[in-house]
This record gives C-alpha cells, structure tokens and sequence, in this order.
C-alpha cells in the first residue's frame, strides 16, 4: 500500500531532498496506508499506534497472547514455544528481555523504520540470533525515502491517538537521511481498570551508499497499563508502569553474489513499576520494581572462499538487574556469547542449485561452562515458478533463564522462582518446501521440536503464586501459508498444527501458564478488497482449537477474532484517508492467556494524511 508523491516537491530533489514511496511495501491503489507486514490486512490497530508488535497480531507463523491489547503487553511465541523462548532481532543484534521475557517487544522504534518481520526458524536462527530457542523473529532497518504523515483517530472508552512522522533523504547514489516519529495514545480500556496511555519518540540518521547502509537510533518510550489478572489468577486489578531508552548503530554491506556483512551494537535500558493491586498503599518503596540493563555488539554475515561459503555470526550481550524483590538468586548480572560458523558449497544439479550447510555454535556465559551445537541443511533451489525450494535440516540452540525466574523467592510471594535453573537446550528436526502453483504462492514446513529444561511457569492447588518449573517438552508441527493477488482483491491464509507431549522434573504441577497453552490447530485468513476505486476493506482473521487449560476461566477453547478496517479516500484525495476500524469484531472473550479476561471490542474513527 503505497504513497505516491508529485507535485512541486518532487522538484526540490535539485535542493538535494529526495521524493520516493517508502521502499519494502506492497504496493495497491490506497497509497496512505503504510505495509509493515504483506502477511496481515490491517496494519495498525484500532486501540493505540502501531509498533512492532502490531503486524505479528495475524501473522500465520507467530501467535500472540496479549495482556490488554497487544501493544500493553504481548508475549510473543513462535510454533508453540513460550514467551521467554522467542527471540527478537533487529539488524544484527539479539535484543533480549533478561528480566522476564514479557517485554521482548517493548522497543521504542516506529514500525516506519522497520521492514516487515521475518519468521526465523531451524538452521537460520540457530546461526543467526542469541539466547532464544523456539524461534525469532527478525527485522531488518528500512531505507529512508522523504516522507510524512499526520495521523490521529478517536474511539469509544475514552480512546484518543496521535502520531506525527517525518523523513528526509539526501540525492544521489551516497547520502544522508533521517527519520524521527512521535506518537501518543490514552484510553479507558475495553473492561474496567483497563485504561492505558502509551508514548513514544523516536529518531534515526541514515547513511546510504550503492553497497550499503548504516543507520544511528535513539529512542524512547513510556507504557502505563492497568488489567485485572494481569499476570495472576487471583482477582486482583493489576497495572505496570514501563519506561524504555534503545540506542543502537547496525551496518549492512553488500558484497554481491549472495554476500554480505552486517554490524552492530545496542544499549537497552527497561524500568518496570508492576502493582499487584493498584489500589494498594505504596510505601517508599514499591515491592515490584525492576530496572533491567542490557548492551552488546554482533557482527555476522556471508563470504566465499576457494568456493565455499561460510555463514558466520558472533555476539556478546552484558546485562544487570536492580530490583525490590529479585534479590534471591545466585546472581544479578551475567554476560552471553556466542559464535557460530556454518560453511556451505553448492553445486549445480539439474537446473538447480544444491546447497548443503554443516557447522555448529558455541553459547557460553561466565555462569556456565557453555554448550556447543550443530547446525546443518541439505536443499535445493530452482528459479521460475513451480516447486522453488525444498530443505531438510537439524539444528541446536540453547538459552540461560531470565531474572524472574531464578531470582524470585523460591519459597513465598506471588511468583516463585528456582535458583538451580541451568542452561536449556532445543533440538529441531524440520523439513520443508516452498513455491507456486495455479496462482498461488506458498510454503509449507513439518517439524518436530524437543527442549530439555525448559522454564514454564505452573499453578499448583493450595499454592497462592506461580512456580518456575523445568519441563521436557516435546512438539510435533506443520505449517502452511498461501498468498494469492488479483486486481481487486489480495489474500492470505495460515494453518499450523501443534501437539505436544511433556514431561515435568520438579514439583506436581496443576496447570501450565504457557508450556501447554498453545493452538492445537490455528488458522488464519487475510483479505485486502478493493471495493471501490477510493475504498478498501481489510480484514484480519484467526479461528484458533486450543489446548485446554484449567486456568481458562472464559471464552471456552475455541475462538474466533478479527479485527475489520475501512480505509476511503474523500474525493480521490490520494494523500488523505479516513478510516472505520473494529478489533475483536465478535467480542470474543477467549482467555489467550489463562485467567486473563481478554480485551474485548474496540471501534476506532481516524484521519491520516501523507506527503
């Protein structure tokens, strides 16, 4: 969904300012929208502005379980992991949540400086990412081309949002641009002592040559969110307060033929005020306050040498934890390396290519001895349509656990940690296709996953909190996702199939929080309908069969959301669109975390105008 730009603007391009659509979007006749994701319809949600959570919301091979609305809170897990498992990548560097993993994706950049997300599973995030073993997801900086937008909406239960962004960009082969964003939403919330207000500044310097791109990032943002049961079973109307700073630098070269070189590093600094009972008395010092600090660098990429390809990523991460109640584990800072270095040949087979990767990781931390890990995939590749690619590969990871759960007391309070927690490993076995046929474009994927010491937290009768367990998982899958577009219409469906089978190491368990709490099967459907020349329907959709779960107190296991937009053009004004949008069209009460009420119907009038 592109903005086309004209006019006497596109003249000052001889002043040294450049005037192009935003690159990496799909482009269709409704040019004010912008695409973060070509996998889901509406791009935006109804309640907040957009952030990088926003367009995994339908995304076929993720699936969310969002505390309130997804951008309050939102654990983010991929072919049935948990929260704490999925990694997030942004151009080099593994950002991580050390202190819980509920804020994996509390980060402070606006989705206009990012690509579409990218789903990174087996050989790939074995090699490329840190710390996580289900699976990242990865995105990558988007080149800067000269644009704006003023964007503001309304909705019921108080609802108000507002953002502004900006973007310049130099002429010529090498330049300089920037970008900056500012946004801002409030509300009531969709039930009680659900309200919210969310701010977000952010910034960008780019430099770009024919062969590269660097980009320097600074940003903040600040959450407040109430919930009742937010993250506890007990009936109790929860808040969080969450301030977070990113700064980060990452650099990518091309070097041609499939090569390539990326670099960078990060600071990460996350405050989290969490309440219990937001009517509480606080003293001086509130029980639950968390100041989380992260920085590190990673380099990696793709070279050839005496014909043979080598894969390569190397990453360090230092950080430390400060907090009221995380004072009971072995430590409260800690530093994670890895290295990984996965050689490659091809060789020219029937009018393909076949490609055959073999290498191995190696993570360590100065609390452990380290683990090494294989990495290998066997496939073959065919330019034009039909089948395209095939693969078959295995691939290790492994991951330390977060602060909660090693240094919450073990013995008392309402989350109990375990300070014996070691290092878990996962092994993945998968196979799978990719390719066209009659129209359609797709890939498939079948998989079967097994993670030993795994962290999941569990509810035990009598026991007044949750308990960090170690768990034996093991996860059988498949995947399938398929696109097709025609002149007035685009579509997109997912399916993914899960059943697991586990084993628990420590104490009886009642009910799991999140091990066991994924779609048995999920399917999801994404439609863009052209209905007139200056009015576009999307429409998002997620029918879900999910594993039952005696913590679910509501919405039974089987759900159906959907989030609907119109987005029109008042007198085939190109740059102006003014929009109707539903979340949760069906006011679904489905519980995607136990306990949890689910947010329920949010309606939402905005304005957007682009230049």
């Amino acid at each position: 969904m592109k903005r086309e730009m004209a006019g006497p603007v596109a003249a000052l391009c001889t002043l040294f300012l450049a005037w192009a659509p935003l690159s990496g979007q799909e482009a269709t006749s409704l040019p004010a929208v912008l695409v973060f994701s070509p996998s889901v319809a509406n791009q935006s949600p109804a309640g907040t502005f957009a952030m990088p959570v926003s367009a995994l919301r339908y995304e076929p091979l993720v699936d969310i379980e969002p505390r309130n609305q997804a951008e309050a809170q939102a654990d983010v897990t991929v072919r049935g992991d948990t929260f704490e498992n999925t990694g997030l990548q942004v151009g080099a560097l593994s950002i991580e949540d050390p202190q819980t993993g509920h804020y994996l994706m509390e980060v402070p950049i606006a989705p206009e400086m990012l690509g579409a997300p990218v789903v990174l599973t087996g050989a790939e995030h074995a090699t490329e990412t840190l710390n996580s073993t289900g699976g990242a997801i990865g995105y990558g900086w988007r080149p800067v081309r000269a644009s704006g937008f003023v964007s503001g909406s309304v909705g019921d239960d108080g609802l108000s949002r507002e953002e502004a962004y900006q973007a310049w960009s130099g002429c010529g082969p090498s330049h300089l641009a920037a970008d900056a964003d500012w946004a801002h939403s409030a509300g009531n919330g969709t039930v009680p002592f659900g309200d919210f207000h969310f701010d977000r500044a952010a910034g960008r310097v780019q430099w770009v040559t024919p062969t590269s791109q660097t980009d320097l990032f600074a940003g903040y943002q600040a959450s407040f969110f109430g919930w009742p049961n937010l993250y506890t079973p007990f009936n109790s109307d929860e808040t969080e307060n969450l301030q977070t700073v990113l700064l980060a630098a990452n650099s990518r070269v091309d070097l041609g033929q499939g090569q390539y070189a990326e670099a960078g590093a990060f600071y990460r600094r996350n405050k989290d005020d969490y309440a219990f009972s937001r009517f509480a008395p606080l003293g001086p010092v509130h029980p639950y306050q968390h100041t989380t600090r992260e920085y590190g660098a990673a380099a990696g990429g793709r070279s050839e040498a005496d014909g043979i390809f080598i894969n390569y990523h190397v990453e360090e991460t230092h950080d430390s934890l400060r907090s009221t109640s995380l004072v009971y584990g072995p430590y409260h800072s800690r530093t994670l390396e890895k290295a990984s270095v996965v050689p490659e040949e091809e060789w020219q087979v029937d009018g393909g290519v076949l490609a055959l990767k073999a290498g191995a990781s190696y993570d360590k931390s100065d609390h452990d001895s380290g683990a090494f890990s294989p990495i290998a995939e066997l496939s073959e590749s065919w330019n034009g349509s039909g089948l395209r690619r095939i693969y078959a590969s295995y691939a290790e990871t492994t991951q330390m656990a977060s602060y909660t759960a090693l240094d919450s007391s073990p013995k008392a309070g309402l989350f109990r940690g375990n300070p014996l927690l070691g290092r878990a490993t996962s092994r993945n076995w998968e196979t799978g296709l990719s390719g066209s046929l009659l129209g359609w474009s797709g890939q498939a994927a079948v998989f079967y996953r097994r993670d030993d010491n795994l962290v999941d937290w569990t509810y035990t009768t009598g026991v007044f909190g949750r308990s960090a367990n170690r768990v034996n998982v093991g996860t059988d899958g498949i995947e399938l996702v398929a696109r097709r577009s025609w002149s007035l219409v685009s579509v997109v469906v997912g399916y993914t199939a899960l059943a697991k089978d586990a084993s628990y190491l420590g104490a009886p368990v009642t009910a799991s929080f999140y091990a066991l709490n994924y779609a048995r099967q999920r399917l999801t459907a994404a439609f863009n309908l052209q209905l007139t020349e200056n009015l576009m329907l999307r429409f998002d959709n997620a029918a879900r069969i999910q594993a039952s779960d005696a913590l679910r107190t509501a919405g039974g296991n089987q759900a159906l959301e959907s989030a609907i937009g119109l987005g029109w053009h008042p007198g085939g004004h190109r740059d102006l669109e003014l929009s109707l949008q539903v979340d949760n069209l069906w006011n679904s009460a489905f519980q995607t975390v136990p306990s949890v009420p689910a947010s329920r119907r949010q309606l939402s009038f905005g304005a957007t105008y682009g230049w």
